[in-house]
């Protein structure tokens, strides 16, 4: 059996965070061992290019001493529970392994950790983090564009784009780091400490991992740990604060977002009269802050996602004048509810990232409920065993139409039987031919799959980028394309 060498670091993980690790220990001369439990894992040679005088063992954990390990840095892919780490990490869990012991026949077991923990550990400036099952991204985006916008010399990253550790380097005058972090990435952090977090929202994912509803909850609200301020979801009490340990610092302030007229410092949407008209806008508590007909983002689901940027904003001192320039002219992320274009009164919105029946549902209610027309929802693919049924609801509220396509369009089709006319099509192309057939004025087609894309594309930016290209053809052809 292989050992790592005493007083070494052991990071484990050959993946784009286990290798921006291995970047940040090199920086700091911090000597340091690499594993993955893969054989072969991809971009081992090119490790061993960068790290010659650096050992890595390739294979079962349970085949490597750790005891002499001074830290085990766990990449967010690794499940805490893989053997070999199992022991260490309920040891962590039940807090044994505080204190070293005083006998050599009981000594204290290295520390388990993750990238974001490093990070934290050097970061000298604020941290806004923001985490949930869905729309993390496009708040994370949001905030930084706000931000910048506002002349503050901002990073961007975590699980959304560039690693943590590698803001740090590429960015050492930043003013703000704003991360987007996922539940693995939490969970391997004990103290995040940030000067603002948001948790968007809770709903079934990754349970594969985290086991149940409860660790995954667990993982997710350790955002909260040393925050000075939190922004919650007023309509899903999951990404609440639980109770608190009485070992841990007193709770953040926190506010509370929602889709609803706000109660006093909410923030939320309701009717305003601007000295023109009475119109929805988007309020903190009586305070109007811009009409939701300013927004360039589409659908109720988006308000609710620019009311947390904006609150998270508020707390950390940006103007209202530049966050309303960002929203009025910020489309969204590829293949997050993203407009691709509108035409002869119909839009078209691309959101291939919805690839779990939550993300859709979301999709659904947000753009649903500000239409004149109705939805024309396109969905399909693999999907990963998932319960299709709850979107039997939304659609039978908001759409003219569901077309399916994909491995699992029976089973969609089946799911969602009786509550708006089902088209079946091979494939995505069919599927949207069959939608510009029967869209009118005021509908908008969705793409919000709640499937994975594998049967038909390389990935889901695949499938959003041959949604893109079909209706951009589409629009042009009859050349009354309104947005690019």
């Amino acid at each position: 059996m292989s050992s790592v060498p005493q007083g070494h670091t052991l990071i484990i993980g050959l993946g784009l965070s286990g290798s921006a690790v291995a970047r940040h220990l090199a920086r700091l001369d911090v000597p340091f061992m690499m594993a993955d439990t893969r054989k072969a894992p991809p971009g081992l040679q090119a490790f061993h290019e960068a790290y010659p005088n650096v050992a890595i063992h390739c294979g079962p954990l349970t085949e490597l001493d750790l005891a002499q390990a001074k830290e085990i840095v766990l990449s967010p892919g690794v499940d805490p529970y893989t053997p070999g780490l199992e022991t260490l990490w309920e040891r962590r869990l039940a807090g044994n392994a505080r204190e070293p012991k005083t006998t050599e026949s009981d000594i204290k077991p290295p520390a388990i950790v993750g990238e974001i923990a490093l990070f934290v550990r050097q970061c000298k400036a604020p941290i806004a983090a923001i985490t949930g099952s869905n729309a993390k991204s496009t708040v994370t985006t949001l905030l930084g564009e706000m931000a910048s916008e506002a002349g503050v010399k901002v990073a961007v990253g975590g699980n959304l784009g560039t690693p943590a550790l590698d803001l740090l380097h590429d960015h050492p005058d930043a003013e703000l780091f704003v991360l987007e972090l996922s539940s693995f990435q939490l969970e391997t952090t004990p103290r995040l400490c940030a000067a603002a977090v948001a948790f968007l929202n809770l709903s079934e994912d990754h349970l594969d991992r985290h086991g149940d509803m409860r660790r995954y909850r667990a993982a997710k609200s350790t955002i909260f740990c040393g925050a000075d301020y939190a922004i919650v979801n007023g309509e899903d009490s999951l990404s609440w604060p639980q109770e608190k340990e009485s070992n841990q610092a007193p709770d953040p302030v926190w506010e509370k977002f929602t889709t609803q007229a706000p109660q006093a410092d909410e923030w939320g949407i309701a009717g305003y009269d601007d000295g023109r008209e009475t119109q929805p806008w988007l309020m903190h508590g009586v305070n109007p802050l811009m009409a939701v007909a300013d927004m360039r983002l589409p659908g109720q689901h988006n308000h609710a996602n620019a009311l947390a940027a904006m609150a998270m904003g508020h707390r950390l001192g940006l103007p209202l004048t530049a966050m309303q320039r960002v929203l009025k002219r910020f489309p969204g992320l590829p293949h997050r509810g993203e407009l691709i274009g509108e035409g002869q009164g119909v839009r078209w919105i691309n959101d291939s990232k919805g690839t779990n029946v939550g993300a859709t549902l979301a999709a659904m209610a947000g753009l649903g409920a500000t239409l004149a027309g109705k939805l024309i929802w396109l969905g399909g693919g693999q999907g990963k065993g998932a319960d299709f049924t709850p979107l039997k609801a939304p659609l039978e509220q908001y759409a003219r139409e569901a077309i399916v396509f994909g491995i699992d369009a029976a089973r969609l089709a089946e799911a969602v039987e009786g509550a708006v006319p089902v088209t079946h099509t091979r494939n995505l192309q069919e599927a949207l031919a069959r939608a510009a057939s029967i869209a009118c004025s005021g509908d908008c087609v969705l793409l919000s799959p709640a499937c994975a894309s594998l049967d038909q594309f390389a990935n889901y930016m695949a499938r959003g980028d041959a949604f893109r290209g079909w209706v951009q053809q589409h629009l042009a052809v009859r050349g009354d394309q309104e947005h690019s």
